[in-house]
Protein backbone atom coordinates (compact mmCIF):
# COMPACT_ATOMS: atom_id res chain seq x y z
CA UNK A 1 0.00 0.00 0.00
CA UNK A 2 1.34 3.27 -0.66
CA UNK A 3 -0.06 5.16 2.85
CA UNK A 4 -0.39 3.55 6.38
CA UNK A 5 -4.47 3.14 6.82
CA UNK A 6 -6.08 2.89 10.44
CA UNK A 7 -9.38 0.89 10.19
CA UNK A 8 -10.55 2.57 13.20
CA UNK A 9 -10.68 6.02 11.48
CA UNK A 10 -14.41 6.71 11.25
CA UNK A 11 -14.49 6.75 7.27
CA UNK A 12 -12.87 3.75 6.91
CA UNK A 13 -14.06 1.99 9.60
CA UNK A 14 -17.67 2.74 7.55
CA UNK A 15 -16.63 2.02 4.18
CA UNK A 16 -15.07 -1.11 5.92
CA UNK A 17 -18.57 -2.45 7.15
CA UNK A 18 -21.34 0.17 6.22
CA UNK A 19 -20.82 0.01 2.48
CA UNK A 20 -22.89 -1.98 -0.18
CA UNK A 21 -20.30 -3.76 -1.87
CA UNK A 22 -18.70 -5.32 2.06
CA UNK A 23 -21.98 -6.58 3.49
CA UNK A 24 -20.18 -9.46 3.58
CA UNK A 25 -17.92 -8.46 5.56
CA UNK A 26 -20.18 -6.61 8.28
CA UNK A 27 -22.42 -10.24 8.07
CA UNK A 28 -19.28 -12.05 8.82
CA UNK A 29 -18.35 -9.44 11.40
CA UNK A 30 -21.82 -9.77 13.21
CA UNK A 31 -21.64 -13.52 13.27
CA UNK A 32 -17.88 -13.40 14.41
CA UNK A 33 -19.14 -11.06 17.66
CA UNK A 34 -22.82 -12.79 18.27
CA UNK A 35 -22.21 -16.51 17.31
CA UNK A 36 -20.28 -17.60 20.09
CA UNK A 37 -22.24 -15.50 22.57
CA UNK A 38 -26.15 -15.51 21.59
CA UNK A 39 -25.59 -18.70 19.61
CA UNK A 40 -26.96 -16.62 16.60
CA UNK A 41 -26.27 -16.70 12.80
CA UNK A 42 -26.90 -13.85 10.41
CA UNK A 43 -27.10 -15.02 6.73
CA UNK A 44 -28.39 -11.27 5.38
CA UNK A 45 -28.46 -7.90 6.11
CA UNK A 46 -29.77 -4.75 4.42
CA UNK A 47 -27.98 -1.61 5.49
CA UNK A 48 -30.06 1.11 6.35
CA UNK A 49 -27.46 4.23 6.49
CA UNK A 50 -24.82 2.88 3.89
CA UNK A 51 -21.66 4.56 3.53
CA UNK A 52 -21.49 7.70 1.62
CA UNK A 53 -18.54 9.75 0.79
CA UNK A 54 -19.60 13.04 -0.16
CA UNK A 55 -21.32 12.81 3.74
CA UNK A 56 -17.84 12.70 5.16
CA UNK A 57 -16.24 15.05 2.17
CA UNK A 58 -19.07 17.40 2.64
CA UNK A 59 -19.56 17.56 6.84
CA UNK A 60 -17.44 16.56 9.53
CA UNK A 61 -20.26 16.12 11.68
CA UNK A 62 -21.66 13.34 9.33
CA UNK A 63 -23.35 10.16 11.16
CA UNK A 64 -20.50 7.79 11.39
CA UNK A 65 -22.40 4.83 13.02
CA UNK A 66 -23.63 1.77 11.11
CA UNK A 67 -27.15 0.75 11.33
CA UNK A 68 -28.54 -2.52 9.59
CA UNK A 69 -31.35 -5.50 9.98
CA UNK A 70 -31.01 -8.97 9.10
CA UNK A 71 -33.32 -10.73 7.34
CA UNK A 72 -35.68 -11.60 10.68
CA UNK A 73 -36.13 -7.98 11.59
CA UNK A 74 -33.34 -7.52 14.04
CA UNK A 75 -31.66 -3.93 13.66
CA UNK A 76 -27.75 -3.87 14.73
CA UNK A 77 -25.86 -0.77 15.53
CA UNK A 78 -22.41 -0.93 14.83
CA UNK A 79 -20.08 2.48 16.25
CA UNK A 80 -16.33 2.97 16.71
CA UNK A 81 -15.32 5.20 19.03
CA UNK A 82 -11.35 6.26 19.29
CA UNK A 83 -11.84 8.72 22.15
CA UNK A 84 -13.80 7.62 25.78
CA UNK A 85 -15.16 10.37 27.94
CA UNK A 86 -16.93 10.67 31.13
CA UNK A 87 -20.47 10.03 29.58
CA UNK A 88 -19.73 7.66 26.61
CA UNK A 89 -22.04 5.21 28.73
CA UNK A 90 -24.89 7.20 29.00
CA UNK A 91 -24.54 7.75 25.63
CA UNK A 92 -24.04 3.93 24.53
CA UNK A 93 -27.41 3.61 26.51
CA UNK A 94 -29.04 6.57 25.22
CA UNK A 95 -28.60 5.16 21.62
CA UNK A 96 -29.83 1.66 21.81
CA UNK A 97 -33.19 3.16 23.51
CA UNK A 98 -33.11 5.97 20.69
CA UNK A 99 -32.92 3.58 17.83
CA UNK A 100 -35.54 0.42 19.99
CA UNK A 101 -38.07 3.35 20.64
CA UNK A 102 -37.65 4.84 17.23
CA UNK A 103 -39.56 1.56 15.83
CA UNK A 104 -42.74 2.58 16.70
CA UNK A 105 -45.45 4.52 14.87
CA UNK A 106 -48.59 5.61 15.14
CA UNK A 107 -50.85 2.47 14.77
CA UNK A 108 -48.43 -0.03 15.98
CA UNK A 109 -48.69 -1.76 19.01
CA UNK A 110 -45.59 -2.88 21.25
CA UNK A 111 -45.20 -6.39 19.87
CA UNK A 112 -44.28 -5.04 16.63
CA UNK A 113 -40.98 -3.88 18.18
CA UNK A 114 -37.66 -6.42 17.68
CA UNK A 115 -34.76 -6.81 19.04
CA UNK A 116 -31.95 -3.56 18.87
CA UNK A 117 -28.43 -5.14 18.86
CA UNK A 118 -25.70 -2.19 19.46
CA UNK A 119 -22.00 -2.83 19.15
CA UNK A 120 -19.36 -0.60 19.94
CA UNK A 121 -15.61 -0.60 19.77
CA UNK A 122 -13.39 1.45 21.90
CA UNK A 123 -9.77 2.24 21.24
CA UNK A 124 -9.62 3.41 24.98
CA UNK A 125 -10.58 1.31 27.65
CA UNK A 126 -14.13 2.36 29.75
CA UNK A 127 -13.96 -0.33 32.38
CA UNK A 128 -10.47 0.81 33.99
CA UNK A 129 -10.26 -2.06 36.23
CA UNK A 130 -11.85 -4.79 34.62
CA UNK A 131 -9.15 -6.96 32.20
CA UNK A 132 -11.96 -8.62 29.92
CA UNK A 133 -12.09 -6.69 26.72
CA UNK A 134 -15.89 -8.20 25.40
CA UNK A 135 -18.70 -6.93 27.67
CA UNK A 136 -22.12 -8.32 26.82
CA UNK A 137 -25.07 -6.32 28.15
CA UNK A 138 -28.69 -7.09 28.53
CA UNK A 139 -31.91 -6.49 30.60
CA UNK A 140 -31.20 -9.16 33.36
CA UNK A 141 -31.92 -10.37 36.79
CA UNK A 142 -28.84 -11.90 38.47
CA UNK A 143 -30.95 -12.84 42.07
CA UNK A 144 -33.23 -14.34 39.92
CA UNK A 145 -31.32 -15.29 36.67
CA UNK A 146 -34.13 -14.26 34.03
CA UNK A 147 -34.09 -12.14 31.41
CA UNK A 148 -36.99 -9.67 30.70
CA UNK A 149 -36.57 -10.32 27.06
CA UNK A 150 -34.09 -10.47 24.61
CA UNK A 151 -35.13 -7.51 23.18
CA UNK A 152 -31.99 -5.64 24.07
CA UNK A 153 -28.16 -6.44 23.78
CA UNK A 154 -25.23 -4.16 24.40
CA UNK A 155 -21.70 -5.53 22.98
CA UNK A 156 -18.96 -3.46 24.01
CA UNK A 157 -15.42 -4.64 22.56
CA UNK A 158 -11.87 -2.37 23.86
CA UNK A 159 -8.95 -2.52 21.62
CA UNK A 160 -6.87 -1.25 23.89
CA UNK A 161 -7.24 -4.76 26.57
CA UNK A 162 -7.81 -7.34 23.99
CA UNK A 163 -3.74 -8.61 23.72
CA UNK A 164 -2.94 -11.93 21.96
CA UNK A 165 -0.21 -13.89 19.67
CA UNK A 166 -2.69 -16.43 18.74
CA UNK A 167 -6.05 -15.79 17.06
CA UNK A 168 -8.28 -18.72 18.43
CA UNK A 169 -11.87 -17.23 16.40
CA UNK A 170 -13.16 -14.87 13.88
CA UNK A 171 -14.19 -12.15 16.68
CA UNK A 172 -9.97 -11.89 18.16
CA UNK A 173 -8.90 -12.25 14.17
CA UNK A 174 -10.87 -9.02 13.95
CA UNK A 175 -10.44 -6.81 17.05
CA UNK A 176 -6.20 -7.62 15.83
CA UNK A 177 -7.22 -6.01 12.11
CA UNK A 178 -8.69 -3.00 13.89
CA UNK A 179 -5.81 -3.20 16.19
CA UNK A 180 -2.72 -3.56 14.19
CA UNK A 181 -4.50 -3.52 10.44
CA UNK A 182 -2.19 -0.13 9.88
CA UNK A 183 0.82 -2.02 10.49
CA UNK A 184 -0.25 -5.41 8.17
CA UNK A 185 0.95 -5.74 4.88
CA UNK A 186 -1.59 -6.78 2.76
CA UNK A 187 0.94 -8.57 0.02
CA UNK A 188 2.78 -10.57 2.92
CA UNK A 189 -0.37 -11.33 5.70
CA UNK A 190 0.18 -13.48 8.44
CA UNK A 191 -0.99 -16.84 8.12
CA UNK A 192 -3.34 -16.30 11.14
CA UNK A 193 -4.51 -12.96 9.18
CA UNK A 194 -4.64 -14.88 5.77
CA UNK A 195 -8.24 -15.55 4.90
CA UNK A 196 -10.78 -14.02 2.60
CA UNK A 197 -12.68 -12.00 4.83
CA UNK A 198 -9.54 -10.51 6.05
CA UNK A 199 -7.90 -9.94 2.41
CA UNK A 200 -11.42 -8.24 1.48
CA UNK A 201 -10.97 -5.87 4.90
CA UNK A 202 -6.99 -5.43 3.47
CA UNK A 203 -8.63 -3.89 -0.08
CA UNK A 204 -10.89 -1.62 1.35
CA UNK A 205 -7.78 -0.34 3.44
CA UNK A 206 -5.32 -0.54 0.21
CA UNK A 207 -8.25 1.70 -1.70
CA UNK A 208 -8.05 4.39 1.05
CA UNK A 209 -4.34 4.10 0.43
CA UNK A 210 -3.93 4.50 -3.11
CA UNK A 211 -7.21 6.45 -4.35
CA UNK A 212 -6.16 10.07 -4.26
CA UNK A 213 -9.62 11.40 -3.28
CA UNK A 214 -10.11 8.18 -0.79
CA UNK A 215 -6.81 9.73 1.48
CA UNK A 216 -7.25 13.02 1.38
CA UNK A 217 -11.39 12.15 3.22
CA UNK A 218 -8.76 9.39 5.66
CA UNK A 219 -6.68 12.15 6.08
CA UNK A 220 -9.35 14.87 6.88
CA UNK A 221 -10.95 12.83 8.85
CA UNK A 222 -7.87 11.73 11.14
CA UNK A 223 -6.88 15.31 11.18
CA UNK A 224 -10.46 15.99 12.52
CA UNK A 225 -10.05 13.23 15.41
CA UNK A 226 -6.80 14.69 15.94
CA UNK A 227 -8.60 17.85 16.73
CA UNK A 228 -11.71 16.25 19.37
CA UNK A 229 -8.83 14.21 20.92
CA UNK A 230 -6.58 17.59 21.82
CA UNK A 231 -10.07 19.37 22.40
CA UNK A 232 -11.20 16.14 24.55
CA UNK A 233 -7.80 16.18 26.39
CA UNK A 234 -7.94 19.77 26.82
CA UNK A 235 -11.52 19.58 28.71
CA UNK A 236 -10.33 16.69 30.38
CA UNK A 237 -7.30 18.59 31.49
CA UNK A 238 -9.74 21.36 32.51
CA UNK A 239 -12.55 19.06 34.36
CA UNK A 240 -9.03 17.75 36.25
CA UNK A 241 -8.03 20.99 37.55
CA UNK A 242 -11.78 21.97 38.28
CA UNK A 243 -11.82 18.55 40.23
CA UNK A 244 -8.73 19.58 41.93
CA UNK A 245 -9.47 23.63 42.36
CA UNK A 246 -12.90 21.94 44.07
CA UNK A 247 -11.26 19.32 46.22
CA UNK A 248 -8.98 22.29 47.57
CA UNK A 249 -12.41 23.95 48.17
CA UNK A 250 -13.78 21.45 49.74
CA UNK A 251 -10.54 20.08 51.69
CA UNK A 252 -10.24 23.88 52.75
CA UNK A 253 -13.86 24.19 53.47
CA UNK A 254 -13.57 20.93 56.10
CA UNK A 255 -10.13 22.73 57.75
CA UNK A 256 -12.26 25.99 57.75
CA UNK A 257 -15.19 23.72 59.28
CA UNK A 258 -12.73 21.86 61.20
CA UNK A 259 -11.69 25.46 62.81
CA UNK A 260 -14.61 26.07 63.45
CA UNK A 261 -15.70 23.31 65.39
CA UNK A 262 -12.70 22.80 67.41
CA UNK A 263 -12.53 27.34 67.89
CA UNK A 264 -16.84 26.16 69.27
CA UNK A 265 -15.33 23.19 71.20
CA UNK A 266 -12.15 25.60 72.76
CA UNK A 267 -15.13 27.87 74.06
CA UNK A 268 -17.19 25.68 75.28
CA UNK A 269 -14.55 23.84 77.49
CA UNK A 270 -13.43 27.56 78.47
CA UNK A 271 -17.16 28.53 79.53
CA UNK A 272 -17.12 24.97 81.52
CA UNK A 273 -13.83 25.56 82.98
CA UNK A 274 -15.21 29.18 84.01
CA UNK A 275 -17.97 27.44 84.93
CA UNK A 276 -16.22 24.67 87.09
CA UNK A 277 -13.84 27.64 88.36
CA UNK A 278 -16.96 29.71 89.80
CA UNK A 279 -18.28 26.66 91.06
CA UNK A 280 -15.09 25.44 92.73
CA UNK A 281 -14.63 29.40 94.47
CA UNK A 282 -17.96 28.93 95.20
CA UNK A 283 -17.47 25.82 97.26
CA UNK A 284 -14.57 26.90 98.77
CA UNK A 285 -16.26 30.49 99.79
CA UNK A 286 -18.99 27.76 101.37
CA UNK A 287 -15.79 25.49 102.68
CA UNK A 288 -14.14 28.73 104.51
CA UNK A 289 -17.64 29.24 106.00
CA UNK A 290 -18.49 25.78 107.22
CA UNK A 291 -14.68 26.25 108.45
CA UNK A 292 -15.28 29.63 110.17
CA UNK A 293 -18.94 28.13 111.41
CA UNK A 294 -17.26 25.22 112.78
CA UNK A 295 -14.43 27.47 114.34
CA UNK A 296 -17.29 29.37 116.09
CA UNK A 297 -18.98 26.29 116.89
CA UNK A 298 -15.53 24.82 118.42
CA UNK A 299 -15.04 27.92 120.44
CA UNK A 300 -18.51 27.97 121.75
CA UNK A 301 -18.11 23.93 122.37
CA UNK A 302 -14.79 25.19 124.38
CA UNK A 303 -16.22 28.22 126.27
CA UNK A 304 -19.10 25.49 127.02
CA UNK A 305 -16.86 23.25 128.08
CA UNK A 306 -14.92 25.89 130.32
CA UNK A 307 -18.06 26.93 132.10
CA UNK A 308 -18.66 23.57 132.34
CA UNK A 309 -15.19 22.74 134.50
CA UNK A 310 -16.06 26.05 136.72
CA UNK A 311 -19.08 24.92 137.32
CA UNK A 312 -17.88 21.14 138.09
CA UNK A 313 -14.97 22.89 140.68
CA UNK A 314 -17.72 24.98 142.16
CA UNK A 315 -20.10 21.96 142.53
CA UNK A 316 -16.99 20.15 143.72
CA UNK A 317 -16.21 22.97 146.25
CA UNK A 318 -19.58 23.30 147.42
CA UNK A 319 -19.86 19.51 147.98
CA UNK A 320 -16.21 19.81 149.59
CA UNK A 321 -18.34 22.33 152.22
CA UNK A 322 -21.20 20.59 152.23
CA UNK A 323 -19.06 17.99 153.38
CA UNK A 324 -17.32 20.01 155.81
CA UNK A 325 -20.49 21.47 157.52
CA UNK A 326 -22.00 17.93 157.74
CA UNK A 327 -19.32 16.90 159.17
CA UNK A 328 -18.90 19.87 161.67
CA UNK A 329 -22.40 19.17 162.33
CA UNK A 330 -22.06 15.45 163.24
CA UNK A 331 -19.26 16.59 165.19
CA UNK A 332 -21.47 18.73 167.69
CA UNK A 333 -24.25 15.87 167.22
CA UNK A 334 -21.37 13.56 168.80
CA UNK A 335 -20.29 16.50 171.63
CA UNK A 336 -23.91 17.20 172.03
CA UNK A 337 -25.10 12.80 172.52
CA UNK A 338 -21.77 13.02 174.76
CA UNK A 339 -22.59 15.57 176.84
CA UNK A 340 -26.27 14.28 177.19
CA UNK A 341 -24.83 10.68 178.13
CA UNK A 342 -22.75 12.89 180.40
CA UNK A 343 -26.18 14.40 181.71
CA UNK A 344 -27.56 10.59 182.05
CA UNK A 345 -24.77 9.55 184.06
CA UNK A 346 -25.05 12.22 186.63
CA UNK A 347 -28.60 11.90 186.78
CA UNK A 348 -28.15 8.34 187.50
CA UNK A 349 -25.71 8.81 189.95
CA UNK A 350 -27.73 11.30 191.58
CA UNK A 351 -30.97 8.92 191.40
CA UNK A 352 -28.49 6.00 192.83
CA UNK A 353 -27.43 8.77 195.97
CA UNK A 354 -30.92 9.10 196.44
CA UNK A 355 -31.93 5.42 196.69
CA UNK A 356 -29.30 5.32 199.19
CA UNK A 357 -30.09 8.16 201.37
Amino acid sequence: MKYKIDPTVDCVFKALLGSEQNKKLLVHFLNAVMYPVENIRIISVELLNPYNEMEFLDDKLSVVDIKARDEIGRIFQIEIQMIVYNALDKRISYTWSDIYSSQLHKGNDYSSLKPVVSIWILCEDLFKNVNCFHHHFQMYDPNNKISLNQDCSIHILELEKFVTNNVHNELERWLLFFKEGEELDDTYLPEYMNTEEMREAMNTLKAFSEKERAYHLYQSRLNYIREQKTIQLELEAQRQEIKSSQKEIKKAQKEKEKVEKEKEKAEKEKEKAEKEKEKAEKEKEKAEKEKEKAEKEKEKAEKEKEKAEKEKEKAEKEKEKAFQSLESKEQLLTAERAEKEKLLEIIKELQNANKQL
